[in-house]
């Protein structure tokens, strides 16, 4: 299933605010095959997680590029799936890899939603602010390319059970994207989103925050009864949609096995944190961060 919160900002009034502050939650079957998140691509500038399912190896549900590309996907809860239904994190791994921007991308995509089981996608760009930071390589690239050197961050979504076409984030805000469209307003939704919203709007160094964010990804208190979600994933049974009520889910072999959390200021710093479950086994995990400076 999976959990976002996120505040977006592309014009953050301070040079200490961020553009992105990110914290997602990966739900799934403990014993699937993946691989925890490194660099990887032909220049090694694309950072993400991957799927090893036979079949879907390759897919992704969060993943962000050097330069500034970035993409999450989560699943829509549905009491009947398709089986034979493409593979929705091919979806994320297309963006990190496509010459697209994030609005030609998921207009591509709606066009193609009919061949997926439901699912929610975001897609970004954040744009290099500060030019003068660019190697001469860079700055050789952006006058090649005709790509402006700076420019406006970009921040997309589309659901396939939503409108036909993709909509642009415009208004800097505090964002929640469950199992359901966005802003939808499960019970676990609006919990998770106070408590996102509480830390967030608090000045912490980045260490801090990160910290802060972790434990909100790792609530494991039910929200039930949810009228809302119960009816949306009706066909389940009455222990799962209990346990789908929390932020950080736990059932017998599946739940939440990966947290994630994305910082990008205003000075094109990008901080990656990614918390991931060890060998099936919800008392091991291994927290990984990853540091780079946004590129042209």
């Amino acid at each position: 299933m999976c959990i976002i919160f996120f505040k977006f900002d592309p014009r953050p009034a301070s040079k200490n605010a961020y553009r992105l502050i990110l914290a997602a939650n990966r739900d799934e079957l403990y014993n699937r095959p993946s691989k925890a998140a490194e660099f990887w691509g032909s220049n090694k500038e694309i950072l993400s997680g991957l799927d090893l399912e036979e079949g879907k190896e390759g897919g992704s549900w969060l993943g962000i590029t050097k330069r500034g590309k970035l993409a999450a996907l989560t699943n829509y809860l549905e009491g009947k799936t398709n089986p034979d239904a493409q593979g929705r994190g091919f979806l994320v791994s297309n963006f990190l890899t496509d010459g697209l921007d994030s609005f030609s991308y998921l207009r591509k995509v709606a066009s193609e939603g009919h061949l997926y089981n439901g699912f929610n996608l975001l897609t970004a760009e954040f744009r290099v602010k500060h030019s003068h930071q660019l190697t001469f390589a860079e700055k050789n690239h952006c006058r090649c390319s005709k790509r402006p050197m700076v420019g406006e961050d970009t921040l997309c979504y589309y659901g396939n059970k939503a409108t036909p076409e993709p909509i642009r984030l415009k208004a800097a805000g505090i964002y929640a994207l469950s199992n359901a469209l966005l802003e939808t307003p499960w019970r676990k939704l609006q919990h998770g989103k106070r408590l996102f919203t509480s830390v967030v709007n608090r000045t912490l160094p980045p260490e801090g925050l990160v910290q802060e964010l972790l434990h909100i990804l790792n609530d494991e208190e039910l929200h039930t009864p949810d009228p809302m979600q119960e009816s949306q994933g009706e066909g389940y049974s009455k222990a799962m949609l209990q346990a789908l009520s929390a932020v950080c889910v736990r059932s017998p072999g599946y739940g939440t096995r990966a947290n994630t959390v994305i910082l990008i200021d205003s000075e094109d710093n990008v901080s990656f944190t990614e918390r991931t479950m060890l060998n099936c086994d919800i008392t091991q995990w291994k927290t990984q961060s990853f540091h780079f400076k946004l590129q042209q």
